[in-house]
């Protein structure tokens, strides 16, 4: 089985290209920087404290990715590991190593962690202490019944 889980932070925004042909697809490439977990220990690259991972979505991931995602967001990416290499101009053989992105999606609220421009707070939830004594929250003054999902 080859599947991937990754949380991490995007190190740039993604870099997004369209595919020629009959049917154009969007193509983005992003790289994760994602927390190692463990202790730290005095080996050569003890400061290294992330790895950066290489990820690429296509078609509607990659038109997502395009659209919301940016520099410094936190995200969650399921996947699967995808190996390959190619012959660069020097004549060097280059080994590649990418996560293909099969699912996607924000790891943080919009308006926790770094401001990212948007400005979005979520709503105030009410404190669960506040509940009545038959185990049932107290809604409010000002919450209109009409606004609630249920009546």
């Amino acid at each position: 089985m080859n599947k991937v889980i990754l949380m991490g932070r995007l190190t740039r925004d993604p870099e997004v290209r369209y595919s020629q042909g009959e049917r154009s697809m969007a193509v983005a490439r992003y790289t994760l920087a994602v927390d190692r977990r463990g202790r730290r220990d005095a080996s050569a690259d003890a400061n290294q404290t992330a790895d950066f991972i290489s990820c690429v979505a296509f078609d509607r991931a990659g038109e997502f990715a395009e659209k919301y995602f940016r520099q410094g967001m936190r995200v969650l990416v399921s996947g699967r590991i995808q190996t390959g290499s190619y012959t660069n101009r020097d004549g060097v053989k280059v080994y590649t190593t990418d996560v293909v992105v099969e699912d996607q999606e924000f790891a943080d609220s919009k308006g926790s962690g770094a401001d990212m421009g948007g400005g979005f707070q979520p709503a105030a939830r009410p404190n669960p202490s506040m509940a009545a004594s038959d185990g049932f929250m107290n809604i409010p003054d000002g919450v209109e019944d009409e606004g609630l999902p249920f009546n």
